[in-house]
């Protein structure tokens, strides 16, 4: 009687699991490159998000938390105006695009726009106007809304100071570069608009989660799947701006 196969090979390890095994990207550490670096590589090549964005052609894993959060909060809708702050490399704006109709390809919907601004140049996308701007530069309320030809309905804002590898110092630069978002969107958005941006968990938010529920009926703070769960950041989405 022929004998039931077991599921080992020719040298006696299990091979019944052919094309399960893992797929984990292992990466050595480079001379001259720090452990910290080879684990940020390394997660980056392991990252879902990261060759889910590569596959569908997305500047950054980013893109998915601003869609996740407007598949929650539903702000970015056919005809809305929005600014983003800090776009570079671009991942949100490209995810605006289809969603604003900013190409006109929706018939019978309103076409939005899509104002992008950075310290750096960004690579042109199709469906937004890119500028070169320093937000915090005092007449820089008037260039956008000059740009936009009006007040916008979205501002939203995925910075992040540069790390300083000291986290409470990090959280603190966050805070003031959402601090001054906020206050940029005070100048530039309509009646009833939307404040997004990305803050740090940390302790010294609280003066900023008051100045935002002063100036917006709803004031959600919201963790998207797309962000990583060892990361402290997470994201406010200030609704129904009160003018």
């Amino acid at each position: 009687m022929a004998k039931k196969p077991t599921g080992k090979g020719p040298t006696g390890k299990n091979t019944s699991g052919r094309g399960q095994r893992d797929l984990t990207v292992k990466v050595k550490t480079a001379k001259g490159r720090r452990s910290s670096s080879t684990r940020w590589l390394q997660r980056q090549l392991n990252d879902p998000y990261v060759k889910r964005a590569q596959a569908e052609g997305y500047r950054g894993r980013a893109a998915y938390k601003i869609m996740e959060l407007d598949d929650k909060f539903r702000f970015l809708v056919p005809g809305a105006r929005v600014v983003d702050l800090g776009c570079a490399p671009g991942g949100w704006c490209q995810v605006a695009v289809p969603r604003v109709n900013a190409l006109g390809e929706k018939s019978g919907k309103a076409q939005g726009y899509i104002l992008g601004i950075d310290l750096q140049e960004v690579e042109p996308i199709a469906g937004c106007e890119l500028h070169v701007l320093d937000f915090m530069e005092d007449d820089a309320d008037e260039k956008v809304k000059e740009w936009l030809g009006g007040k916008a309905d979205v501002v939203m804002s995925d910075m992040a100071a540069a790390s300083s590898g000291h986290k409470q110092t990090d959280h603190l630069r966050i805070i003031a570069l959402c601090e001054a978002a906020a206050y940029l969107a005070f100048d530039v958005l309509e009646e009833g608009g939307t404040f997004v941006s990305k803050v740090l968990a940390g302790g010294a938010e609280g003066d900023l989660q008051k100045l935002l529920k002063q100036r917006f009926t709803k004031v959600a703070n919201v963790k998207p799947p797309a962000s990583r769960s060892d990361s402290s950041e997470k994201f406010v989405v200030a609704t129904g701006f009160r003018g």
